[in-house]
Parts: structure tokens; C-alpha cells; sequence
């Protein structure tokens, strides 16, 4: 289903390694959003909050799929209240980016992915630093299966950033927001057109009914007509189903829907009609 008005809030799903800012970027992030959409909430979802809840000061594999529902949950859950979302977790596989844009696709909202590309050296690096809160070898088996950006044309990112290199976040979020502003436009745009034109098609159709109805219902004034009077009515649904969105004029829809008639029934039809 398409909605013919985009809403409002959207999903930005940040992708990147453990130790690359994602957190410190999805903070900034939500900061500068608010001030650009002051009338929405912005919501950061994640899962180490819920993992942590779930399994404090621990790690249990067997719960990663619990975790995953959860989160999953939640982001659907703030998209239904209106919120803007921002999804900060890592998001290797595409299978991950899949789900989150299966649920905008349900809420009929805009899917925006950003990719945090710090490289894997720097990464291991801001995790030392930051007291190897994950073990390094769990960051160079996440970096070893990441999923590209390469397989569907859905999950291209909308922008790259290698935070090692940036010397002014802002000013880098501030480009992004502009991005996604003009994409929600463009979207908007041809929701709209699609609109417009869904308004023409319902009145030609409703034109195209209308005509052949009344054709009918002159045509079984004339008792030499009555004997094919259900085959008349049965051809007449086929014809109108057959021609919608077709846009004809009405003196083009008499015309073929009589030569239409005249084929099926294998009679001539009185030209005064």
C-alpha cells in the first residue's frame, strides 16, 4: 500500500564497527535534528541498552535473537508514536538493514542509511583507548563478515563518513540532514504527482461507467434487444474492466463499446442509439 502524503518522521539506520562513533555521531545527530524538526521527537534505539538490561555486565549469544526482537520492536513501536528514529547499531549484514527498511516500508515512511566507515585500524585503536570495552578479536570477526553496500539497489547508504577524518561533525550532520530533507521532498513530489493522476484516472473511469450505463439502459427500451438482455449487461462489466485508465472521450467510448456489442452479440445496433 502507498500512502499519497509522506509522513513526517523516518528511520535513519547508522552502519559501522564497534569503536567507530556511531553512538558519538547518532548524539549529534539527534541534537541537530530536533532543532530542524522542532515538532518531532528524535529517538535513539540501542541495543547494548537493551542487551545490558537483558544481561548486565555480560555477554550470552543465546539472547542475541531476544535482543534482536526487542530492538526491532522498539523501532517500530517510536515509528507508529511519530518519532524520527535513529537505529545506532552496527547493521553489518544487509539481512539487518532488510529488517529495519521492511518496517518503514509497513509504515509507508522514508529509510535513510548512513554508513560510519572509520577504518578497522582506528576503530582497534578508539577501543584501546576507550578501555577495549569489546574484545578486538570481536571487532575483526564483525569487520571480516560485513556486508558491503553492493548486492541491492535499496541499500546504498545516502552518505559516508570516516570519522578519523573529520574535523567538524556538524557541519558534516548539517549536510546529511539537507540530504534527506531533499530526498523527503522528492519523494513527497512524486507522491503527489502519483495523486493527481490517480484523481484524472477515477474520473475517466467514473465517465467511461456512466456512459456505457446509460447505453445499456437505452439499448432495452427497444424489445428486439431484450432476448440478449444478461448478455448485453455481462459484456458491458467485461468492456469496462477492459478499458479503465484508458481516458477516452466519451463519443470514443459509445462508439467502440456499440462496434463492441455488434462483435459479440453478432447483431446490427440502430445507428439513431
Amino acid at each position: 500500500m502507498i500512502l499519497l502524503l509522506v509522513n513526517q518522521n523516518f528511520l535513519i539506520c547508522l552502519v559501522g564497527l564497534p569503536a567507530s562513533g556511531k553512538s558519538t555521531f547518532a548524539n549529534q545527530l539527534k541534537i541537530a535534528l530536533k532543532k530542524k524538526y522542532i515538532k518531532l521527537n528524535v529517538k535513539i534505539i540501542d541495543p547494548d541498552k537493551i542487551r545490558q538490561n537483558l544481561t548486565p555486565n555480560e555477554f550470552d549469544h543465546e539472547k542475541e535473537h531476544i535482543i534482536r526482537k526487542e530492538n526491532l520492536k522498539m523501532i517500530k513501536s517510536e515509528l507508529e508514536k511519530g518519532n524520527i528514529v535513529i537505529s545506532d547499531d552496527l547493521n553489518y549484514y544487509s539481512s539487518m538493514r532488510h529488517d529495519l527498511r521492511e518496517i518503514t516500508e509497513q509504515l509507508n515512511l522514508n529509510f535513510f542509511i548512513v554508513h560510519i566507515a572509520t577504518p578497522l585500524e582506528i576503530c582497534l585503536k578508539w577501543n584501546e583507548n576507550r578501555g577495549k570495552t569489546i574484545p578486538n578479536i570481536v571487532i575483526n570477526k564483525i569487520n571480516k563478515k560485513f556486508d558491503e553496500f553492493n548486492k541491492y539497489k535499496w541499500d546504498i547508504p545516502v552518505a559516508v563518513y570516516d570519522l578519523s577524518q573529520i574535523a567538524d561533525i556538524n557541519y558534516k550532520i548539517n549536510s546529511l540532514i539537507a540530504i534527506i530533507q531533499k530526498e523527503r521532498e522528492n519523494v513527497k513530489d512524486r507522491f503527489e504527482k502519483l495523486d493527481v493522476r490517480k484523481d484524472f484516472l477515477n474520473l475517466d473511469n467514473q465517465i467511461l461507467d456512466k456512459v456505457t450505463r446509460n447505453y445499456v439502459s437505452t439499448l432495452l427500451q427497444y424489445s428486439m434487444y431484450l432476448p440478449f438482455k444478461k448478455r448485453i449487461i455481462k459484456l458491458r462489466k467485461i468492456y469496462v474492466k477492459e478499458n479503465k485508465n484508458k481516458a477516452l472521450k466519451e463519443s470514443e467510448i459509445l462508439n467502440a463499446f456499440k462496434i463492441y456489442l455488434e462483435q459479440n452479440l453478432n447483431i446490427k445496433i440502430i445507428n439513431s442509439l
